[in-house]
């Protein structure tokens, strides 16, 4: 393997990123029901301050013919290259801690080259979690909170929160090989496949974006800004509703899709988070020694001047 370091180029020096950050991934080009990881990835782009800290390189990994770059053409030349993008960034959540942030398309070629890079960068910036989100169809209705698989070998969360756990094969995402590496390595990681209504698939779905994102603060105790999401969530849930009145059958297909939500989680049910092995919820007491110790964390991350 020629040397994975070769792949990219380190645009921040390392003494500006703080090391044991949490690192968020978001590529696109597999599955993407409902738009979830696009919406997040520019969304946490728009949103959030962030800057460079590892840029790929396009022509070692992109298949321009496979999925050509926009260029704009106005009446007599073109005006502009829109350069795809696969880079590292620092970003702030919305009350200011530091995670890294990867986003872009999902590399075309030289999976395993690519794999033992991103193995390198977080052993370099001694990266404390990954998480990444991906989102794929299945037959469940809108009218339910959406559900998610958990992968990996955060134990917490996929007790906590993983609705549908099968035993399967799927076609591979090189972010499935990252993770295998990565459990390998026992690095706390966790995958969140959101389970987005299979008629939603192709559209863009902005509830789907909420619940990456709030997939991503169970994993990392990250807040991210979401009321514009919220918003445009409800107006299109509200516009799906519309035709589903107005279509008996469409009515009929979400009432059998419900049905069949219900019974499954009635069998399936899943331990609140906020509640121990027992079913019991913390004390008081408990609750605030959980808040001072989730504090004096991230104020003492803020602190360190590496």
């Amino acid at each position: 393997m020629r040397n994975p370091a070769d792949l990219y180029a380190v645009v921040a020096a390392e003494t500006e990123v703080p090391r044991g950050l949490p690192l968020v991934i978001g590529l696109t080009g597999f599955v993407d029901s409902g738009g979830a990881v696009s919406q997040v990835a520019q969304y946490l782009l728009d949103e959030l301050e962030h800057r460079d800290v590892v840029v790929f390189d396009n022509d070692e990994l992109l298949d321009y013919r496979a999925r050509r770059p926009i260029m704009v053409f106005d009446e007599t030349r073109i005006t502009e290259y829109r350069r795809p993008a696969l880079a590292l960034r620092l970003a702030q959540d919305e009350l200011g801690a530091p995670f890294l942030l990867l986003t872009g398309y999902e590399p075309d070629f030289q999976w395993e080259r690519f794999v033992a890079a991103l193995l390198d960068i977080i052993e370099r910036y001694g990266v404390a979690t990954t998480t990444w989100v991906q989102a794929i169809p299945m037959p469940v209705p809108h009218t339910r909170d959406l559900g998610v698989t958990v992968s990996g070998n955060r134990t917490e969360l996929i007790e906590a929160l993983s609705v549908w756990r099968p035993r399967t094969q799927v076609p591979g995402n090189v972010l499935h090989l990252l993770e295998h590496r990565l459990t390998e390595a026992d690095h706390p990681t966790a995958s969140f496949v959101l389970l987005v209504p299979h008629y939603l698939a192709d559209t863009e779905f902005p509830s789907a974006a909420v619940t990456a994102l709030e997939s991503i603060t169970s994993a990392t105790g990250l807040l991210f800004p979401t009321d514009r999401l919220r918003e445009e969530g409800r107006e299109f849930l509200g516009r799906i509703e519309e035709q589903v009145e107005g279509n008996s059958e469409l009515a009929r297909l979400v009432g059998t899709l419900e049905e069949r939500h219900d019974s499954y989680m009635e069998d399936n049910p899943l331990r609140s988070p906020l509640t121990d092995e027992d079913g019991e919820l913390p004390s008081a007491d408990s609750i605030a020694a959980e808040l001072e110790k989730f504090l004096a964390h991230r104020q003492s991350s803020d602190d360190d001047p590496a």
